[in-house]
């Protein structure tokens, strides 16, 4: 009788509430891991937060990033975070978002020769990101010939404190996590800032992303979602006034 009333009030089948809905995200610290109690992080707790209010069955899983993309893309009731929003990938998915905005960041080790003062001089460096990631678009969007690709951003970060990389792209957030961490590296040059959100299948009920997005602006405009930044030493998104 919960499913049918609930369904219902979503304006849905009755069959379609129990559809368990697959959230498919990567190793990127401090957004979403995989720790001893499961998926982590602090995109992964608000996806959490989100389902529990919209109490639709779900489950979360972590992949490397390009079988992650794939799957939302290609099967339906899947959704990808956390996703950086750019034109080309607007048109494959549905959006819930942001749930953060950041800017994106060149990050070279300490002691690093590194240091572009353009993102025209930085094409003469090696510049590593992982497959499918957005800097990786980004990099090949602005005519990047030099990119390395890895799996996973610790394996990005690797190669750029072994002196394999000259700069890698992360978030600036994700950048003053890993200083946090006492990663030894260190800004070259900061870049546009972007949005960030969960992309899903194009076949998932409009009723249930619209849920969805109506439950996240609930988390960012109570400061929800500036709390858990906070948790995992991140600063605040800033948001609040505009969230859709």
């Amino acid at each position: 009788m919960k499913k049918l009333i609930l369904a219902i009030l979503l304006n849905l089948p009755a069959t379609a509430h129990a559809e368990t809905i697959h959230f498919l995200t990567e190793e990127y610290r401090p957004y979403n891991y995989l720790s001893d109690e499961g998926p982590s992080g602090a995109s992964v707790d608000q996806v959490a937060l989100i389902m529990k209010a919209v109490d639709l069955p779900y489950d979360i899983e972590v992949l490397p990033w390009p079988r992650a993309f794939a799957l939302a893309e290609r099967q339906p009731f899947h959704c990808v975070f956390t996703t950086g929003h750019d034109a080309e990938r607007d048109r494959k998915f549905q959006w819930i978002e942001p749930l953060l905005i950041d800017r994106m960041v060149m990050v070279r080790r300490e002691d690093g020769a590194a240091a572009p003062k353009s993102l025209e001089e930085a094409k003469q460096f090696v510049v590593g990101t992982q497959r499918e990631d957005f800097s990786a678009s980004y990099l090949k969007e602005h005519g990047f010939q030099r990119i390395d690709y890895a799996a996973t951003l610790d394996s990005t970060l690797k190669k750029l404190v072994a002196g394999r990389v000259d700069l890698m792209m992360t978030s600036e957030k994700t950048f003053e996590a890993m200083q946090t961490g006492g990663a030894p590296v260190e800004a070259a040059l900061t870049l546009d800032g972007k949005q960030y959100g969960i992309a899903c299948h194009q076949d998932m009920p409009k009723e249930i992303v619209t849920r969805m997005q109506v439950e996240l602006n609930r988390l960012i405009a109570d400061g929800t979602q500036d709390r858990i930044f906070e948790r995992y030493g991140l600063r605040a998104n800033s948001v609040r006034q505009t969230a859709k």
